[in-house]
């Protein structure tokens, strides 16, 4: 963190310093747009020797926070050009969250706009397709900040592994960011209706009533589509008998998007954290049960 935290600040002066170069405020994505936490694109997704620079130990991009669908509006707040690539700094209403790093989109994946673009359509699609879009993503990879479980195969026009066929396995791959987190499944099955990070999940909804209770109590109240959340992680109903997740496993032996047998689930779970009535962060840890589907998307926070 030491180490990268000088280059941070020198790209937010420079990005400053472009805010009123000439470009145009808004744009809004074209296509499914990585929107990352630093304006490094070039060196996030070099690759060499089967491995991407900007991976971690577990084989994630930690740099990626999500991706936009098409159709996302963006507020542009600056500019930085290099190598005549664009890397716009901006913010959205499809990611509320605060930030201190920024985040910065390709300009290859948007189109800029002098008028603001409307927001993108959020519809809510009925109970019956979402659970048949989470359950066709089974097997799915995890991949952190994704939300496109086809992936983005752009990505191998813009950033192309170096010295490597554009189908090689598994940079190809792993570069086309094919897979979802765990926000990332809901928010692909909602079509991005759903708000994107656990950090707002937990309060999405109402909540149902399990402090104190069981895992057979538990289970025993939970509905199709509910969500059993904490900020980290959201494991998603889908009867009474079952439940679904992405799972990061460095390992790689249970990771990826997983169906699990529900009270099975349940008692793994209260190992560690206990059931409570409305999230809080502190010592004790601590997971929720929201009930956010109506049918209608109407009277959701």
């Amino acid at each position: 963190m030491k180490r990268i935290l000088p280059t941070v600040i020198l790209v937010f002066i420079a990005v400053t310093a472009l805010a009123g170069d000439g470009i145009p405020p808004y744009a809004v994505a074209l296509l499914p747009t990585p929107v990352l936490n630093t304006p490094d694109f070039a060196g996030t997704f070099a690759s060499k020797d089967g491995k991407i620079m900007g991976e971690d130990g577990c084989g994630q991009i930690r740099a990626l926070e999500f991706i936009a669908l098409p159709g996302t509006a963006f507020k542009i707040e600056g500019a930085l050009r290099k190598n005549s690539v664009t890397v716009y700094r901006v913010s959205t209403g499809d990611y509320p969250f605060p930030t201190r790093k920024g985040y910065f989109v390709d300009a290859r994946f948007v189109k800029t706009m002098l008028e603001r673009p409307p927001e993108r359509s959020r519809r809510l699609p009925p109970v019956g397709k979402i659970i048949e879009s989470l359950l066709a993503a089974q097997n799915i990879p995890y991949v952190w900040g994704g939300n496109v479980r086809s992936g983005i195969p752009e990505m191998l026009t813009f950033f192309p592994p170096a010295g490597q066929p554009y189908s090689d396995v598994p940079t190809g791959e792993r570069l086309q960011l094919r897979g979802v987190d765990c926000s990332g499944l809901l928010y692909e099955s909602t079509d991005g209706f759903t708000p994107r990070n656990t950090s707002a999940l937990v309060h999405f909804g109402r909540p149902v009533p399990v402090a104190g209770l069981s895992p057979r109590e538990i289970a025993g109240r939970l509905e199709p589509l509910d969500l059993v959340v904490w900020d980290g992680h959201v494991m998603i109903v889908i009867d009474r008998d079952r439940i679904i997740e992405s799972r990061l496993d460095c390992s790689g032996k249970s990771s990826g998007v997983r169906v699990r047998p529900l009270r099975a689930a349940l008692e793994e779970l209260v190992k560690g954290r206990r059931p409570i009535n409305e999230y809080r962060k502190g010592p004790t840890k601590g997971f929720v049960v929201r009930r956010w589907y109506n049918g209608t998307g109407r009277d959701l926070p």
